[in-house]
């Protein structure tokens, strides 16, 4: 690029650090912040060498004029939509954290003005910019299973990571963001990227089974540090955030969401004050623990889709039927079976990437960055995989399949 693109950050959370810190190092330039938290401004402004006049409380007056080439926008979920919509309009590209919105009318918001501006957006489905999602399509497109029949795809939360982020976290209500929007967008549009196919009925059941204090036990109190039956709990909010202490890979996340302050005495006071230490059978959570979506796409294909929290925090796994192959996935390795010869094939991703697919969601996290800003340097769309259309087209499969498990119904999902 003839000069670097410059970007602003709208919140300075986990996942616009990311972002910020895969810019910087690819040779865009940071030059403001917007986060309400004075903690996280200061650090983020202190990494990225921001005078005071560029970090502020408040995004609006970042968004009132033109203040960068691109703004990425890493805020709550629920100010997406308002942010997006502003920044558009005053010329910005955008990066865009997955979910786009909350609702399909916001989104639709966003298209909109993203369209009327002539600006690029990216939503940060970063799961279509792994090396292993790109060997996988290629397999596919060079016919080595033939049509694809059905889809099994599970994403394995990870008791802990429930725990942690959707029963004592910020994406525990429901009203803010379901389950399958908040956590699960990502294995949508992942599906709909490698089917290659419009989605026509979707159904789902799901529900919230066991963080409820009708499975609290007996003896159990409000919070771990004051319970009798901490030790045997498989949620103990001592042990996972105490551990995170003597591994370095934790202490960015989830640690640093729970405290900035990595010493014992630190952790144990935020689990005393803050939401962290809170019992899970006790918590203010509503989103659902496990669900399971299905649907038919156009050719009569169907895809099974299953996201629950009762497993270890593993890669995604899939399983592809083919009228003549079938495909089995990890997250690294890829297994072919050709029915016409009978071999089967292993494909290693991680000898390409050079890189374990659990970093970086797989080196996704990366490889959307670097696609963000070489399409913002060359004025090109084309570069980038997620654009504004594509992104609607998976979060309205999600919306449908929330309205199926909720009305105990199929749904149609008309094209657009």
């Amino acid at each position: 690029m003839s000069r670097p693109v410059t970007l602003v950050v709208v919140g300075a959370g986990m996942r616009g650090t990311v972002y910020a810190r895969h810019a910087a190092a690819a040779g865009a330039r940071v030059v403001a912040v917007a986060d309400p938290d004075p903690a996280r401004r200061a650090a983020f402004a202190a990494e990225h060498g921001l005078a005071p006049e560029h970090v502020h409380a408040d995004w609006t007056a970042l968004a009132a004029q033109r203040a960068a080439d691109a703004a990425v926008i890493a805020s709550p979920d629920g100010q997406h939509a308002e942010q997006a919509v502003a920044f558009a309009r005053t010329g910005h590209h955008l990066l865009l954290e997955k979910p786009m919105a909350t609702s399909e009318a916001d989104a639709r918001r966003i298209v909109d003005a993203v369209e009327a501006a002539g600006v690029i957006l990216t939503v940060c489905h970063v799961l279509r910019y792994t090396v292993y999602t790109r060997v996988l399509t290629s397999l596919l497109a060079a016919g080595r299973v033939g049509e694809i029949v059905s889809v099994q795809h599970l994403e394995p939360v990870g008791w802990w990571h429930q725990a942690h982020s959707f029963v004592r976290g910020n994406w525990r209500r429901e009203q803010d963001a379901p389950m399958l929007l908040a956590k699960s967008c990502h294995d949508i549009d992942w599906l709909l990227h490698i089917t290659g196919r419009p989605v026509e009925r979707v159904s789902s059941f799901g529900s919230l089974k066991h963080f409820t204090a009708a499975n609290r036990p007996e003896g159990a109190a409000d919070r771990c540090l004051d319970c009798a039956v901490e030790a045997t709990c498989p949620y103990s909010a001592p042990r996972l955030y105490l551990d995170c202490l003597n591994d370095p890979d934790r202490t960015f996340w989830p640690l640093s969401v729970v405290t900035s302050d990595h010493t014992e005495e630190g952790v144990r006071r935020a689990l005393r004050e803050g939401p962290y230490g809170r019992c899970v059978y006790a918590c203010d959570n509503s989103v659902v623990d496990h669900q399971v979506v299905s649907w038919e796409f156009a050719g009569g294909g169907t895809v099974s889709f299953t996201m629950t929290a009762f497993t270890p925090q593993e890669q995604r796994r899939t399983r592809i039927f083919g009228t003549h192959g079938y495909l089995e996935g990890d997250g690294t390795l890829l297994k072919l079976t050709d029915f016409r010869t009978g071999r089967e094939e292993v494909v290693d991703t991680s000898a390409e990437s050079g890189a374990s697919a659990a970093e970086g969601h797989g080196g996704g996290d990366g490889a959307l960055v670097d696609a963000f800003l070489r399409a913002v340097a060359a004025g090109d769309p084309s570069l980038v995989w997620t654009d504004a259309a594509t992104s609607l087209a998976s979060h309205r499969v999600v919306w449908a399949a929330e309205q199926a498990r909720q009305s105990a119904t199929v749904i149609p999902l008309p094209p657009p």
